[in-house]
């Protein structure tokens, strides 16, 4: 079941074509916060796959997201099932440190899913194993195992609004 953010906050969601952020089960409040601030500024839809970390309403979330909230079209589904029976023709694209393919080297489209994992865990190989030919990564040094969720997110982002022409 999709739990539209606008009935916590009284917003008004909208649609777009642009892409689909989701963030699965993400546990640090202030990451999602300027993740729904990015998705704003780009005109994303961000997805949330439950459990969260942290309760939706949270004022740390809020205060990440600041002023910005209302113009954010962001849904809150139970499972990763709901997920994908929700998203229709559903080929994302995952983001993993596991993966050897970079976030440079595929051609998004607009729509496009762009799937994030928990902080702490990343993407479990349950849903990893699902598409082995749609994983990506951001490459980093060795000093580091990854980037931060929502700087990940906004790297991602921007290279295929980049693509788009926008």
């Amino acid at each position: 079941m999709i739990w539209p953010v606008k009935d916590w906050f009284g917003l008004t969601s909208r649609t777009t074509d642009m892409l689909n952020i989701v963030l699965y089960q993400p546990e640090i409040p202030p990451n999602t916060g300027a993740v729904g601030r990015t998705c704003v500024a780009t005109g994303c839809t961000l997805w949330l796959v439950r459990p969260l970390g942290f309760r939706i309403d949270s004022k740390t979330l809020r205060r990440a997201g600041l002023d910005y909230w209302q113009h954010l079209d962001c849904r809150v589904v139970d499972s990763w099932d709901d997920l994908v029976s929700q998203a229709g023709d559903f080929q994302p694209w995952l983001f993993t440190r596991f993966a050897t393919q970079s976030y440079l080297d595929v051609e998004y489209q607009r729509g496009d899913w762009l799937v994030f994992g928990a902080e702490t865990a990343g993407l479990p190989p349950s849903i990893t194993k699902q598409f082995p030919d749609r994983q990506l990564r951001i490459p980093t040094t060795d000093k580091v195992r990854s980037l931060n969720l929502s700087n990940a997110v906004a790297v991602a982002t921007f290279e295929a609004m980049r693509q788009f022409g926008s």
